[in-house]
């Protein structure tokens, strides 16, 4: 075994026995855990993936590639060791395992097990990549705190964020997220969360599920991790139905939410009057919105859950910005663009366009991608979007979902896709002090580096 380093991520014994190998074999202490040669740090243990997850996750999408293919392109980043499922002819240090997954679920599960701090996790149908940065920020005010990154929600994406939790971390914040029935249970399970915050249950990924009901309900299926003394923090609306029975924090804007909270300016910056156990808090978000102040609800009451110092949360919150894609204000060449591309549901779309409307400024106008995985009543949903455009100065729509249908007078125009937009059109049709909110599902603007490409031919 290589030197006895208290403080490396991992030593080689370790992985061995995490995965289940009970053999005394030497390998170098690991720095960090990868599953991509491209953004492979040296020292990292690199796990070669199949693109097939097994049947633990056989709804979701399987891909051609195989991590086995990369192998020597880790090497020349510099990886410590590799974790495979078969010869791949490396001289690098390795662990064979039959399916290279669910040795990264061991590691994950090993890193959970000597974690001694607390655990979050986080599901709902929006605003959890906004609600884990918020919390990394608020705990990292109290102890060292280690988060998921980017979207890492998924079978590979939590149990990966999980391997790579120091030894000495006192907050871990995890997002747990779902495309298909029966795939939170297990990602809680595996996270074993203190405190699971459910954030909203909204229409989304509707083509996979009956109902929005059965959303709910897999939804609720976080609490399948919590132990005896976990805590559920959730919205207030949301229907427990003899789902769960345990300790539970609510937020919202009644006076019987565990979290109370009042508006007092909504336009903006947005101020919020919040009790909590008899006790009065304040704090101010430089991004508005409802569904912004509702994130920072359910953060808040997750730090309260915790036993956290609500005090220094309020301060931190008044601090914070979402990350990109989520409703990030550009200012450029007198206009300014709300970048909400990442994602879209009907009531996300929704909540994006009131806080434009609100908007103090010129006018306001719409650049709209369709919201897919909404099943049989997509048609509805979109025409009721359009339904809330007809106080808008300009709307353009992108995509199948809104085909066919228009808003009225303000109708800039539509596209089959964002790349078909006429930028230099769009150009001579702005003025300055406009405001542009560019929003819709993942693959309509995101993937396409949409905003990017608007910035530059703005500029």
């Amino acid at each position: 075994m290589g030197e006895n380093n208290s403080m490396a991520l991992w030593q080689w014994q370790e992985l061995l026995l995490a995965c289940g190998i009970d053999v005394a074999a030497n390998g170098p202490d690991v720095s960090g855990i990868s599953i991509d040669s491209r953004s492979l740090e040296p020292g990292d243990l690199f796990v070669a993936l199949s693109g097939n997850p097994g049947p633990r996750f056989s709804t979701s999408s399987v891909v051609a590639r195989d991590g086995h293919e990369f192998v020597q392109k880790a090497k020349s980043a510099g990886a410590a060791g590799i974790l495979v499922s078969r010869d791949t002819s490396s001289s690098l240090p390795e662990i064979r395992m039959e399916n290279t997954l669910d040795g990264l679920w061991q590691i994950g599960a090993a890193a959970r097990e000597r974690m001694q701090g607390k655990v979050v996790g986080i599901t709902g149908s929006s605003g959890k990549t906004t609600a884990r940065s918020w919390l990394e920020s608020i705990l990292s005010k109290e102890a060292q705190t280690h988060a998921s990154t980017g979207s890492f929600n998924n079978h590979w994406g939590v149990p990966l964020s999980l391997a790579r939790m120091p030894r000495n971390a006192e907050y871990g914040v995890f997002e747990i997220g779902m495309s298909n029935p029966g795939e939170i249970a297990p990602l809680s399970e595996l996270v074993r969360p203190s405190v699971a915050l459910l954030l909203n249950v909204l229409p989304a990924h509707l083509q996979s599920f009956d109902d929005l009901d059965a959303v709910r309900r897999e939804k609720l299926s976080i609490t399948s991790g919590l132990s005896d003394e976990g805590i559920l923090v959730l919205h207030e609306g949301i229907n427990l139905d003899g789902i769960y029975q345990g300790r539970v924090v609510t937020f919202g804007f009644s006076k019987s939410a565990t979290v109370s909270a009042e508006l007092s300016s909504a336009v903006s910056q947005t101020q919020v009057q919040v009790t909590i156990d008899g006790k009065n808090y304040a704090f101010h978000l430089a991004v508005g919105g409802v569904h912004r102040v509702l994130t920072a609800l359910g953060c808040l009451g997750t730090a309260y859950a915790l036993g956290a110092d609500l005090e220094q949360a309020c301060e931190v919150i008044a601090s914070l910005e979402t990350p990109a894609g989520r409703g990030n204000l550009l200012e450029l060449s007198g206009l300014s663009i709300i970048d909400d591309s990442y994602n879209a549901n009907p009531v996300s779309m929704q909540y994006a366009l009131d806080a434009l409307r609100q908007r103090r400024g010129g006018r306001k106008i719409a650049v709209l991608g369709e919201m897919l995985e909404l099943g049989a009543d997509s048609g509805r949903y979109h025409e009721s979007i359009l339904d809330s455009c007809k106080e808008l100065d300009g709307v353009i729509t992108v995509g199948e979902g809104f085909a066919n249908i228009s808003p009225g007078d303000n109708f800039w125009g539509h596209y089959d896709a964002s790349v078909d937009i006429d930028l230099a059109e769009l150009a001579e049709l702005l003025e300055e002090g406009d405001i542009i909110l560019v929003k819709g599902s993942n693959k309509v603007f995101w993937v396409n580096n949409f905003i990017t490409t608007i910035v530059e031919a703005l500029s």
